[in-house]
């Protein structure tokens, strides 16, 4: 007699997983399935139609919360200034958390393998395997492997009085958690299609909220050694304090990006985003940052932010090159401490203040009421002035001349063929 064999689903109670549970039976020979739902900030209404729908299926279910680890994963990021194609990365960085949580479960219950309901079409597929492909446990994509369509499912769920209504999601394919809020799918997959304000919950229309003398609010945002801390000087746990910015800056119409974006596979894709805490504290922590690394520092940095940036959007943050640039991104955080004041205007969070002990500034030396600092005065910058652009100036003149010489050898040499001519 064999052992039961068992796999873990990554399970949401949507179309796609909920006709993987009677495929993993049925086509692959599994004997039981069990379904893993991972919090990492989505609405409780989707853990309401996970659990519903696992109960119809009799299908064991859990339900593993990760918000802490996302949203440590997230301020990591903005340590990083991690932005992909110019949005802010946030599947992408849930993805793996959820992935581990899934092999935790698995591992944890024996589980022969692991799967997913992903298409092999999209990046998510990437970010789950690269994490359970580490593992000895055996990886499924059913959606992938059989080549189902969204027709060919809603059929299949129709035909096995499945617990979905018909697969109708609603209008669009909606991705929330913690961090940003994505939308697609339908009428969005026209890049020429004008998206209707109703696609949007986190963030109300931009330009429309004031404060009751009329003014935009402005607010104080705390970081320690690169990490947000405190707003207004009051001191919050990440889930919270991220929470909290999605309300606030989301109700002045803040972190709203409509773009063609790139995937791995070479597909463009128009997607909707929504990450109204996200950008304000990315665009608060850079503010800091311009304040308290050098110009050497920033400008390096930048190249380790984007190749940070692109492996987070891989959901292959666990690379050895990750550790490296960690490396450099952790040193140079031990300088970005402050406070940075945001003002809410116009659907932006834009800086317009910034405090640090650790600032590479000196408003004496930058002024220009003072004559002279440290024994520098106005005057030491005429020799500077002298040599800036010499070597550019010199290339010039001397192009110009030889240029001109060139110029007159021809002149040269036609008259001579001339005069043999004639």
């Amino acid at each position: 007699m064999t052992d039961k064999k068992t796999v873990a689903l990554a399970f949401s109670g949507g179309l796609d997983t909920t006709v993987c549970v009677p495929l993993l039976e049925e086509e692959y020979d599994y004997d039981e399935v069990i379904g893993v739902t991972v919090d990492v900030g989505q609405p409780a209404e989707e853990f309401d139609e996970a659990e519903e729908t696992a109960e119809a299926l009799d299908l064991d279910h859990y339900v593993v919360d990760a918000k802490d680890a996302f949203a440590q994963q997230c301020l990591d990021a903005v340590k990083a200034n991690a932005t992909y194609q110019g949005y802010p990365l946030g599947t992408a960085l849930a993805r793996p958390v959820i992935a581990e949580a899934i092999l935790d479960v698995a591992v944890e219950n024996d589980c022969d393998a692991v799967a997913h309901g992903c298409t092999g079409k999209g990046n998510d597929q990437l970010r789950f395997e690269a994490v359970w492909r580490d593992s000895d446990l055996e990886v499924i994509a059913p959606v992938r492997e059989l080549g189902l369509t969204r027709e060919w499912e809603m059929e299949y769920a129709d035909e096995k009085d499945l617990p979905v209504e018909g697969g109708n999601e609603g209008d669009w394919s909606i991705d929330t958690n913690l961090w940003s809020r994505s939308v697609e799918g339908a009428d969005l997959e026209d890049p020429g299609y004008v998206p209707p304000e109703d696609i949007y919950e986190w963030t109300d229309a931009p330009g429309q909220k004031t404060t009751e003398d009329g003014e935009f609010e402005t607010i104080e945002i705390t970081f320690e050694d690169g990490y947000p801390v405190a707003i207004d000087g009051e001191e919050m746990p990440e889930v919270q304090l991220i929470e909290y910015l999605n309300d606030l800056a989301g109700s002045y119409g803040v972190g709203r990006t409509d773009m063609m974006e790139d995937r791995m596979l070479g597909l463009k894709v128009r997607e909707n985003y929504e990450h109204p805490a996200a950008t304000t504290l990315l665009n608060a922590h850079e503010a800091l940052e311009g304040l308290v690394l050098t110009e050497e520092e920033r400008a390096f940095k930048k190249q380790v932010d984007q190749q940070w940036a692109e492996k987070a959007y891989e959901g292959l943050l666990s690379a050895p090159l990750v550790d490296a640039l960690d490396g450099f991104v952790d040193t140079t955080q031990q300088k970005v401490t402050g406070t940075v004041t945001v003002k809410f205007e116009g659907g932006q969070a834009r800086p317009v203040a910034r405090e640090s002990d650790y600032a590479v500034y000196s408003e004496s030396a930058a002024s220009f009421n003072t004559e002279s600092v440290d024994g520098i005065a106005q005057a030491d910058a005429t020799g500077v002035a002298k040599y800036h652009g010499f070597q550019s100036r010199l290339a010039n003149e001397v192009a110009a001349n030889a240029e001109a010489k060139k110029a007159e050898l021809l002149t040269d040499g036609s008259g001579d063929e001339s005069s043999e001519e004639n």
